[in-house]
């Protein structure tokens, strides 16, 4: 299990290698007016792109399709952007592995967010990962991306990568630069990776 890093799954030869940038909690334009630019550089070469929730305006999706096509979930107000551009959660299928994507997770035995770490320690010890994504997304899925929390989170539990890119404006609550993530996907398996947006070049952002 790790917090931060390069985390991987599957073995044998890549076929295919398709890479997704993730990203969530862009609270574009309250947090700032646009995202930032460094945002940009990490998603260089993505194929798509997975938006987790709290978008605010259409005007960061707009911004994100400049780079790649986006899919994107969320509560009731990032849904008032319209679908089919946001749902309440969604289901990815890349060479025959399936993500799945909302915006607040909820798991057994953790009564609020899940923080780092807290899949492992408080989910109810009865309850599998399989019979949880289940729940949430109705099928079984080797990949399970979601936001809301601000904290970024990567995490291998029981055959499912567990991702929360964390958030590229407001981490941890706190006004600097955050994280994203990108995720690799070919048919022998997955591999994600947390990007801190500092490590990019790109103006520091101004705040409001």
């Amino acid at each position: 299990m790790a917090r931060h890093g390069r985390i991987e799954a599957g073995v044998g030869e890549p076929d295919g290698r398709v890479r997704v940038g993730l990203i969530s909690d862009s609270h574009i334009p309250s947090a700032m007016r646009t995202l930032p630019e460094q945002v940009f550089h990490a998603f260089r070469g993505v194929e798509l792109i997975l938006h987790a929730g709290d978008i605010y305006s259409a005007s960061a999706l707009d911004h994100l399709e400049e780079l790649a096509p986006v899919l994107a979930v969320g509560d009731a107000t990032d849904q008032a952007i319209g679908q089919p551009r946001v749902e309440r959660r969604r289901l990815v299928a890349i060479h025959g592995m399936h993500i799945g994507m909302i915006h607040k997770l909820d798991l057994p035995g953790i009564p609020g967010d899940v923080f780092p770490g807290m899949i492992a320690r408080d989910m109810t010890p009865s309850a599998t990962m399989d019979g949880a994504m289940r729940r949430v997304f109705g099928r079984p899925v080797q990949v399970c991306v979601f936001g809301d929390t601000h904290h970024e989170l990567l995490e291998w539990h029981e055959g499912v990568l567990v991702i929360n890119p964390g958030s590229p404006t407001l981490p941890r609550q706190m006004m600097r630069l955050g994280t994203v993530a990108t995720l690799e996907v070919t048919s022998a398996g997955v591999s994600a990776e947390l990007h801190q947006l500092t490590d990019f070049p790109g103006a520091l952002p101004r705040y409001h």
